[in-house]
C-alpha cells in the first residue's frame, strides 16, 4: 500500500476533536500523510463554538499551492470552507491540480454553530458537488444541498441520487441523524449502492465523527484502495474510535483517533 498524501483544506478546532486536528489524526492513524491549508481558526471545545476567525483568502490559497507545488497530493479533502470565496478557491484548485476530492460539506458544528455562510450553500452545490470524487453529507447537509426532506434511509437514497445527478461521482449518505436503533450509511455510485450498517452507539462522544469519516475515506483512496474498501475501512475505524472515546470534556466529546496505533504496539 502506498503512503497516501492527503491535502486537507478545512478549519481548525482548538478542542482537537474535529476539523483539521481530527483530519490529521485520522489520516495519520491509518498510515497516510496529512498536509493542510487552514481556512479558519475556530474557538471551541466540547461545549461549542464561541468564535470563528477566517483566514485571508490569499493565505488559504498560498498554503494549498505550497503543498501541491512541493509535496503533492493524491487526494484533496475539504471540510469547513466558511464562505463563497473559499468554496470558489477550492474549485479552482481542484481544476488546476486535477487531484480527486473528498468533499465533506460541513455546514453546522455539533453544538449548532454555523460553519458555512447561507449564501455559500448554492456555490457548494454548483461548484464542489460536481467536482467531488466522493461527497459525504449527513442528512441535514443533504437536505440543504438538494431541497429534499431527509428523514429516513429511503430519503437518504433519494437525496444521494439527486447529488449524483448534480455531478458527484460517489456519495456517502451518512445516516446518523436518521432515527432508529441502527445506523445505516448508504454509499451510492452510478453502479449501485453499498450499505454500511451497525447498532447505534448511545454516547455523547460524537464530536468530529463526520470530519474523521471523510478523512479516513480520503486516506484510503490516497493509498490506492478502491472506493468500497476505502469507505469500509473508514467506517470501521470511526465505529471503533467512538467505542473507545476517552471521555474528555463536558459536552460532545472527541473520539479516540489513535486506537490503531495503540493496538499495533
Amino acid at each position: 500500500m502506498q503512503l497516501g498524501r492527503v491535502l486537507i483544506i478545512a478549519g481548525s478546532d482548538s478542542g482537537g476533536g474535529a476539523g483539521i486536528q481530527a483530519d490529521i489524526k485520522a489520516v495519520t492513524a491509518l498510515g497516510g500523510y496529512a498536509a493542510t491549508a487552514i481556512t479558519a481558526v475556530t474557538v471551541q471545545n466540547t461545549l461549542g463554538v464561541s468564535g470563528v476567525h477566517p483566514i485571508p483568502l490569499d493565505v488559504v490559497e498560498a498554503q494549498a499551492r505550497a503543498v501541491l507545488d512541493d509535496i503533492g497530493a493524491d487526494v484533496i479533502k475539504t471540510g469547513m470552507l466558511a464562505d463563497t470565496g473559499v468554496v470558489r478557491l477550492v474549485a479552482r484548485l481542484l481544476d488546476d491540480s486535477a487531484v480527486p476530492a473528498v468533499v465533506d460539506p460541513v455546514m453546522i458544528a455539533k453544538g449548532g454553530a454555523s460553519l458555512l455562510a447561507d449564501d455559500a450553500i448554492a456555490t457548494v452545490r454548483g461548484e464542489l458537488v460536481p467536482r467531488s470524487a466522493l461527497l459525504t453529507p449527513n442528512a441535514p447537509e443533504a437536505a440543504a444541498l438538494t431541497g429534499l426532506a431527509v428523514e429516513t434511509t429511503d430519503d437518504l437514497r433519494r437525496a444521494g441520487e439527486a447529488l449524483l445527478e448534480l455531478g458527484a461521482r460517489a456519495v456517502l449518505m451518512k445516516g446518523g441523524h436518521v432515527a432508529g436503533e441502527r445506523v445505516t450509511d448508504v454509499l451510492l455510485t452510478a453502479a449501485g449502492e453499498t450499505l454500511f450498517e451497525g447498532e447505534r452507539i448511545e454516547t455523547r462522544h460524537t464530536h468530529g465523527t463526520g470530519c474523521t469519516l471523510a478523512s479516513a475515506c480520503a486516506a484510503g483512496l490516497a493509498q490506492g484502495l478502491d472506493l468500497v474498501a476505502a469507505v469500509a475501512r473508514a467506517w470501521n475505524y470511526v465505529h471503533e474510535a467512538m467505542l473507545r472515546a476517552p471521555g474528555l470534556g463536558r459536552g460532545h466529546g472527541p473520539l479516540d483517533h489513535a486506537w490503531p496505533l495503540r493496538d499495533a504496539r
